[in-house]
C-alpha cells in the first residue's frame, strides 16, 4: 500500500542524505571542517539553501565514525507553500568510510530527534523532496533498524494528485521496532493510518502490518518484506472495503473508476518492478468477481497482463450513485436510447499497455434487455484500445466482432470504431414482444466516428447499419394493413397469421445520419417500402412508408404514411389526405368498379439479405 510507506521511506532517505555528501572526508578531518561542504552538497541536491547549525564526531580518527548534526534545515519548495521541507534538531549517523569509497556503503542511522518533514506532491506530479520536482522511480533504500537507538519524527504528507493526506508520528527503537500512526484523509474521507514492524536488520525478512481505517474505506495488509520498508521486495495479504472503487485507487494508483461499494481480498507479491496479484476475489455492488493481474513497471511504459471473471454482473454496479443519477437525468431529458452513453476516452492512459481477458457468466441487466453473457480480450498499446475477440450472447443469438478506441495522437476525443455482427437472434428476443411477430434476425454494424462516448461517436459516424429479419410470422391483419389494404385489415381473423418473408433495413451512415438504402417489409400478403433517414445520436426516425397488397384488395387506400419518433419510441402518422372521406370514397369506388391498382410481387429476399449484411459502403 503506497500511502503509509511512501512518507516513511522518504523521511529516512532524507535523513540519511544529510551526511552522504561528506562521508568520504570524514575519516580524519574534524566534522566542523565538513559543515560547509555538506551544506553545499545538500543545497545542490535539493536546489535550495540547506543550513546546518553544527557538526561533530564521536572520535578523532575512525573509519566508521558517528557524525552528529544539529539544527538541519531544508527550505520548502516555493510552489509547495511556506515553511520547511525538513528540519532536524539532532541527528547521529554512522558512516563506513572504506565501503563508501568503492560505492558499496551507505550511512547508517543511529538516532534522530525533533524531525519534522512536510512532503508534497501537487496535481502536476511535482514532488518537493528532490531538485527536479518529479518523482523518480527506483528501489527502496536499504535500511537497518538493528543499530538504531531512537528515532522520533513527525511527517506530514499531502498529495493533490491522488487527493490524500496523512500526518504520522513515527518512532523507531530496538524494543518496539517501527510504530507509525496518525490521522489522514482520502478524497475528503477521514482515516486512521498505522504501520508496525519489529526491529530488524537491513537484509533480514521483516514482518509488518499496515492499515488505513475509516468509515468510507478500510484497507489492511499483513506480510513480509526483504528488509525494513523494502517495498520493492515483499509479499502480503490484503483485505479491503470501500464505498467506491475509486477510493481504493487513491491508495493503489491503478487508474480505476467510480463504482458501487466494493470489498475484496488478494495476495500480492512485489519483486523489483513487477507486481503480481493472485487470488483476487470480491464483490462490487451485488456483482461477485475473481481476478488475477501482473503489473510490470520495469520499462518506460507499464505493462499489464491479467483476467477477470464475473459470476454475475449488473452493469449499474460499475457506476457510482452520482453517475447513476446523471444517467437517469440524461434519460429523462433525452428519452430512452438504444445506443449506450458509455464513456471510452482513454487519453489519460498514456503510459500503460497490456492485455486483460474478461468473462461475464451472467448479465443481470434487468428490464427487457436480451443480453445474457459476454467474454473477450481487451488490449491496449499506446492509447489504442481494442476489444477483440468480443462475444455477446443474447437470449437468442450472438453478437461478435471488435471495438476500437484510438487516441494514439493524444487528441481530446478518440475515434471509436464498431465492427459487430449479429447472428441468429429474433424479433421477439430483441424487442421483448409477445411472440405475435417473430423472425430470425441478423445484423451488421460498421461505423467509425469521433466522440467521448459510444453515443457521441455514432452521432458523428460514417459507415453502414444493416438488419435483416427473415423466415418469420406476423398477424395477417397487420400484414394486410402494411399493404394499405384496410378492408382485409379490418376483416381478417384475429388469430390468422401471415408469413414474414423478410424485413430489410440498411442505413448508409454519413456524419451520424443514416439514409434508408433500402427499407422493405415483404410478407405473404403485402409489401412495404420505406424512404428517408434515421439520425443519431437522438435516434430520430423520419421515414415515408408506401405499401401494396399481393392479391385482390377489399379496400385499398392510396397514399403514404410517415414513421417518426425515435427507435425506442416510434410513432406512425397517417396524413389527413390518406384517411380523408374523399380517399375512402375513391377506394370504395375502385373496389366496386373493379379498377385495380398495381399489386406487389415477392421480393428477392435472398439477394436483399446479402446486400444488407454486406460490409461494403456504396
Amino acid at each position: 500500500m503506497n500511502l503509509p510507506h511512501r512518507p516513511i521511506r522518504t523521511a529516512l532517505a532524507l535523513i540519511a542524505a544529510c551526511l552522504a555528501a561528506c562521508a568520504i572526508l570524514a575519516g580524519a578531518f574534524p566534522a566542523s571542517w565538513l559543515k560547509e561542504l555538506a551544506e553545499r552538497k545538500l543545497s545542490e541536491n535539493f536546489g535550495r539553501p540547506v543550513t546546518i547549525a553544527g557538526m561533530s564526531r564521536d572520535s578523532a580518527f575512525s573509519f566508521t565514525p558517528v557524525l552528529g548534526l544539529n539544527g538541519v534545515a531544508i527550505p520548502q519548495a516555493a510552489w509547495a507553500g511556506p515553511g520547511r521541507l525538513a528540519s532536524i534538531d539532532r541527528l547521529r549517523v554512522r558512516i563506513a568510510i572504506l565501503p563508501m569509497l568503492i560505492g558499496r556503503g551507505s550511512p547508517e542511522l543511529v538516532s534522530a530527534d525533533g524531525v519534522m518533514l512536510d512532503l508534497v506532491r501537487d496535481a502536476d506530479r511535482r514532488v518537493n523532496w528532490n531538485s527536479g520536482g518529479k518523482q523518480e522511480p527506483g528501489a527502496s533504500p536499504t535500511i537497518s533498524f538493528a543499530g538504531m537507538e531512537s528515532v522520533k519524527a513527525q511527517i506530514r504528507y499531502r498529495d493533490a494528485l491522488r487527493k490524500r493526506s496523512v500526518e504520522l508520528h513515527v518512532s523507531i527503537d530496538p524494543q518496539h521496532g517501527l510504530v507509525a500512526s496518525g490521522p489522514g484523509t482520502i478524497d475528503g474521507n477521514a482515516v486512521a493510518v498505522t504501520v508496525k514492524g519489529p526491529a530488524g536488520a537491513a537484509n533480514a525478512p521483516w514482518p509488518f502490518e499496515a492499515s488505513i481505517v475509516g468509515a468510507a474505506i478500510d484497507m489492511r495488509a499483513k506480510g513480509t518484506m526483504a528488509g525494513p520498508l523494502r517495498t520493492d521486495d515483499m509479499s502480503l495479504d490484503i483485505t479491503a472495503r470501500a464505498n467506491d472503487l475509486k477510493l481504493l485507487d487513491r491508495v493503489i494508483e491503478a487508474g480505476l473508476f467510480h463504482t458501487q461499494p466494493i470489498g475484496l481480498t488478494a495476495s500480492v507479491r512485489h519483486r523489483s518492478d513487477i507486481w503480481t496479484i493472485d487470488g483476487l476475489k470480491g464483490k462490487v455492488g451485488n456483482s461477485p468477481f475473481s481476478a488475477r493481474l501482473s503489473v510490470d513497471k520495469s520499462g518506460v511504459r507499464t505493462k499489464l497482463d491479467g483476467e477477470i471473471r464475473f459470476a454475475t454482473l449488473d452493469f449499474a454496479d460499475l457506476a457510482s450513485d452520482a453517475s447513476r443519477a446523471a444517467n437517469h437525468a440524461l434519460e429523462r431529458a433525452e428519452g430512452e436510447r438504444l445506443v449506450p452513453n458509455t464513456r471510452l476516452n482513454i487519453r489519460k492512459i498514456d503510459k500503460t499497455d497490456g492485455r486483460i481477458a474478461f468473462r461475464i457468466d451472467r448479465i443481470a441487466s434487468g428490464g427487457s434487455s436480451p443480453l445474457r453473457s459476454a467474454q473477450g480480450v481487451l488490449t491496449i498499446d499506446n492509447r489504442l484500445l481494442i476489444a477483440k475477440p468480443l462475444t455477446l450472447r443474447l437470449s437468442r443469438g450472438v453478437v461478435g466482432g471488435e471495438i476500437r478506441v484510438d487516441q494514439r495522437q493524444g487528441q481530446s476525443e478518440p475515434t471509436i470504431t464498431l465492427a459487430l455482427d449479429m447472428r441468429g437472434s429474433s424479433i421477439d428476443a430483441l424487442a421483448g414482444g409477445s411472440g405475435e411477430i417473430d423472425a430470425t434476425v441478423d445484423g451488421r454494424i460498421r461505423l467509425s466516428g469521433v466522440g467521448n462516448t459510444v453515443r457521441e461517436a455514432v452521432g458523428k459516424s460514417d459507415g453502414i447499419i444493416g438488419v435483416s429479419a427473415h423466415d418469420g410470422v406476423l398477424p395477417a391483419k397487420l400484414a394486410s394493413l402494411l399493404g394499405f389494404d384496410v378492408g382485409k385489415g379490418l376483416l381478417a381473423d384475429k388469430g390468422k397469421q401471415a408469413t414474414l418473408r423478410c424485413a430489410i433495413a440498411r442505413l448508409e451512415m454519413r456524419h451520424g445520419t443514416g439514409t434508408a438504402a433500402p427499407v422493405l417489409v415483404d410478407t405473404s400478403e403485402s409489401q412495404t417500402h420505406g424512404t428517408g433517414t434515421i439520425s443519431f445520436p437522438d435516434e430520430r426516425i423520419s421515414l415515408t412508408l408506401t405499401g401494396a397488397p399481393k392479391s385482390d384488395s377489399v379496400l385499398r387506400l392510396p397514399g403514404s404514411i410517415h414513421a417518426g419518433g425515435t427507435i425506442r419510441n416510434p410513432s406512425v402518422v397517417i396524413p389527413p389526405e390518406v384517411k380523408s372521406v374523399g380517399n375512402v370514397i375513391k377506394a370504395l369506388g375502385r373496389a366496386i368498379s373493379d379498377k385495380r391498382m398495381p399489386e406487389a410481387t415477392d421480393a428477392d429476399c435472398t439477394a436483399l439479405n446479402a446486400r444488407v449484411l454486406s460490409p461494403r459502403v456504396d
